[in-house]
């Protein structure tokens, strides 16, 4: 017992000293945002809420007009193709995408980030006969594509100069 106790804190010990960090949410140089452009109960508005209430030095207000920087949303889609199909036409792999273009400017109009695009995309196998798990999959697929949108959102919102 005494071995495994041991074993433990220097376990314990080893990933303080290597600089091992939970990752924790950036800190934003401006105190207040505003989300604009979005449509009514965007998932992407929802999750870029979600992530910017972590931030410790930022809230998210609603008036563009009380915000010190105005996150504006120019288009946020998802797009499905397919990719192979059978020499009987019956779909067997379709790509996902999502395409999520914004800018961050001043409530004055001063640009902070010009128009950016961040498109991501992934490949799903399909079958018919599984058509209900697909649609499952396909959900969960964009999903974590808005998730990791957000997040790189989040990154480049963190490297804009303090005001």
């Amino acid at each position: 017992m005494n071995r495994r106790l041991a074993l433990g804190a220097l376990g314990t010990a080893a990933l303080a000293g290597c600089g091992f960090e939970l990752r924790r949410a950036p800190e934003l140089r401006f105190r207040t945002i505003a989300l604009t452009g979005f449509g009514p109960k965007s998932p992407l508005a929802a999750e870029l809420r979600a992530q910017l209430g972590t931030s410790p030095t930022t809230l998210v207000v609603e008036s563009p007009l009380q915000a010190q920087v105005v996150l504006e949303s120019l288009a946020d889609g998802r797009e499905k193709s397919v990719v192979a199909s059978t020499a009987f036409g019956e779909v067997r792999e379709l790509q996902l995408r999502s395409r999520f273009t914004f800018r961050l400017r001043t409530p004055q109009g001063r640009e902070l980030i010009p128009a950016t695009e961040i498109m991501l995309s992934r490949d799903m196998s399909y079958r018919e006969s599984a058509a209900l798990a697909k649609e499952l999959e396909e959900e969960s697929l964009y999903r974590a594509m808005q998730n990791d949108i957000a997040a790189q959102v989040m990154r480049r919102l963190a490297s804009v100069p303090a005001l």
